[in-house]
């Protein structure tokens, strides 16, 4: 795979004919860690690529899976937003993580002071919601802590 990547015409970004999805998305979101380091290590290789069913983002494919290394892989680079939705859904990452009770990913993107835990979806649905739908009750708990710690941190200004 390396040798095949190092060639110029060799283009990572060329989605296939079936799905037309491009390679970086099929690795992100199907956990192959070795090859996203790999693809991530070639300067034409687009970090912004979206599939072209509901526009998710590699961070958005890896997150509803549940693929930790690889989130954190994405999560190091400046260049990748982790609060950024779908298109079609509206959906971030964290919703993603969430619906799915990814409780390590929705650890992860908590982590981040740019990952807004209350980010609503086009129907107005948040990760908490989808979480407590689905009966992920550690990703609940994730969840609610972050916002009471928001709250702790407004504390002060919402008194005054």
């Amino acid at each position: 795979m390396k040798l095949l990547l190092e060639r110029k015409e060799v283009n990572p970004d060329t989605p296939d004919a079936g799905s037309r999805q491009a390679p970086l998305l099929w690795t992100a979101g199907n956990g192959r860690e070795e090859i996203v380091k790999l693809l991530l290590e070639r300067k034409d290789a687009s970090l912004d690529t979206r599939d072209l069913e509901c526009a998710q983002t590699l961070l958005c494919w890896a997150a509803q899976n549940g693929h930790e290394e690889i989130v954190k892989l994405l999560l190091e680079r400046e260049d990748v937003n982790p609060d950024i939705p779908d298109t079609e859904y509206s959906r971030t990452p964290l919703s993603w993580a969430a619906e799915n009770g990814r409780e390590g990913v929705v650890g992860l993107l908590l982590g981040r002071g740019d990952v807004s835990p209350d980010s609503s979806s086009k129907s107005g649905r948040t990760p908490l919601s989808w979480a407590a739908e689905n009966g992920h009750d550690r990703v609940v708990e994730l969840l609610q802590a972050r916002h009471f710690q928001r709250i702790q941190q407004l504390g002060p200004h919402l008194i005054s």
